[in-house]
Parts: structure tokens; sequence; C-alpha cells
């Protein structure tokens, strides 16, 4: 059974969760995306809390500035240090000093997991990373690919000061025709249920959301604006050392394959599963397919 509660952090945020099973059990904690919210891992939850196959404690938590969740208003509160400090200190109530037993994340979630598994690698065991590019290959890629530059360029749309407003209009026609297929046509698990839940959503509010784009330089370049051109990155800050499961939907029309290419000089301990026929949205598409990954991966070395 899936349940909702809010989690002060001590740092003043507080972060509206979607939990099932029981507090004490090693935690699997799961990161959604942009435009998306926990709800999207509910099966995941369901699954993996049941004790045939796990029977973990599973944490869904709306990140800062989405949904029922703290939602600052400035830009400079969605820079990374607070989204990370947000996750460590949400572990550390949830898992009690224990590590995580892995944290899976997808999109912007995957950004801010990439960055805490790089800072705090002692607060999880495994990281598992649905379509969300590492920093490194994000960086290389927006500098010097001009498919992934052209692939990126709605990055640009969404730090318009407009572009709350923009979204909003139409009950929210440009944001479900982010899920479309490449033909415009809607997916098939773009249900009305699905599409009640992501309105409930939306309708809490954009701001926070589209402050990810406008906190982050990782964009393309473009006049008057040098985004992903004017970043250097030390590779201390791209290091992950825990044992990584990386999924890729390889029809992402936003996040091209070459964003896998030289994953295992950062990663050493990678597996890399691309999946063909999925899209960036395999969470919603295929979700036994994750459950398929993560059962093994899982599992004690």
């Amino acid at each position: 059974m899936i349940t909702t509660t809010d989690v002060a952090l001590p740092h003043g945020t507080t972060l509206h969760c979607r939990v099932s099973g029981e507090r004490g059990r090693p935690v699997l904690l799961f990161l959604h995306g942009f435009p998306e919210g926990a709800f999207i891992w509910d099966g995941l939850l369901e699954h993996f809390s049941q004790p045939a196959h796990g029977g973990y404690r599973c944490v869904a938590p709306y990140l800062r500035g989405f949904g029922a969740s703290s939602s600052p208003t400035e830009v400079a509160a969605y820079r990374p240090k607070f989204l990370v400090q947000d996750l460590a200190a949400l572990i550390a109530l949830e898992a009690g000093g224990a590590p995580l037993a892995c944290l899976v994340a997808h999109d912007w979630g995957g950004a801010v997991a990439w960055n805490l598994a790089n800072q705090h690698p002692a607060l999880l065991q495994r990281l598992a990373i649905v379509n969300s590019p590492h920093p490194g290959a994000f960086l290389r890629e927006l500098q010097h690919s001009p498919a992934q530059q052209a692939a990126s360029q709605y990055m640009h749309f969404l730090c318009r000061p407009d572009a709350e407003a923009l979204l909003a209009e139409n009950d929210f026609r440009r944001l479900f025709a982010f899920f479309d297929a490449p033909d415009g046509t809607p997916p098939a698990w773009l249900t009305e249920d699905v599409r009640q839940q992501y309105r409930a959503l939306w309708r809490q509010g954009l701001t926070g959301a589209c402050n990810y784009y406008r906190a982050s330089p990782l964009r393309p370049p473009r006049d008057g604006d040098p985004g992903a051109a004017a970043v250097t990155m030390p590779e201390s800050m791209l290091s992950v050392a825990v044992p990584t499961l990386v999924l890729w939907g390889l029809d992402d029309p936003a996040l091209l394959p070459g964003l896998l290419d030289g994953l295992p000089g950062w990663v050493p301990r990678l597996q890399l599963q691309r999946v063909e026929g999925a899209s960036h949205w395999l969470v919603h598409e295929m979700p036994e397919r994750l459950v398929q990954a993560l059962a093994p991966f899982l599992l004690p070395n």
C-alpha cells in the first residue's frame, strides 16, 4: 500500500513523499524528472516493498519545486548543491544512518543522483539511472555535438520568463505534447487517469519545475547565451565509484545515444542496458523492464 507523508528536513525544506514498505527495512529511493511527479514510480514502490521482492522501504519524493514539496521562488535555490542537500538529508532520515540499498532516478532526478553519488558515495550502495545523462557526457555533447545541441533547444524555451504561462495554456497542451510520439500521437500509457494525475500536479505550480532549467548552465549555446560553452568541470566532479546501472531508451528524441559514449571512464562499475523501442518515458512505457533490470542488480554482490 502506498501512503503519502511530508518529510521536514533540518534545513527547512519539506519534501512530500510517496512511500511503501516498513520503516527500518533497506531503503530504495526513487527520483522523478520533468515534468513528472513521484507517482510515476507507484508500480515499482508496490513491487519492491513486497516481502517476495525484497521487502524494501520504498520512498519517492516530489523534488523541491514540484507538487506539494517546498517550492522556493528564487532561481538560485535550484542549484545542484541545494538539490543534493535535500537528498542527503532525506536519506539520513529515512535510512537511519545506513546507506540506501539503491538510488533509482530518471531525467532531472538522475542529474541530482549523479551529483549525489559523486559527492556522497557512502550514502548509497548502488545507483540506477534511467535516461539521464552523466554530467561529463552531457557537457561534452552540448559543446561538440550539433545533433545534441539541436535536440536540447527546448531548454531555452523552459528558461523564458513566461514559460509557466505558456505551458499552462489550453489544458497544458504544450506539456502533454512532451509525451507525444514523433508523429504527434499521444502514447498508449497516457490514459485519462494518468492525464488527471498530471493535471493535478501541474495545477500546483510550474515555476519550481522551470527553475531547474533556469538555474543550470548546461544548455546548448546560442546567440547571447554561451550555455555549456562557458562551463568546465574538473574530473573530480565526474567520477562515480558505486555500482551503477544505466537503462537507456534509444528512441529518446531529447537525449541522444551519443550521451552513452565514454561512460566507463567516469563510472568504472557500470552496467549499461540499451532498450530498443523505448523513448525518454521508459518508466511509463515499460515498467516491467525496469523491474527485470533492477531485481538482479539489487542482489548482494
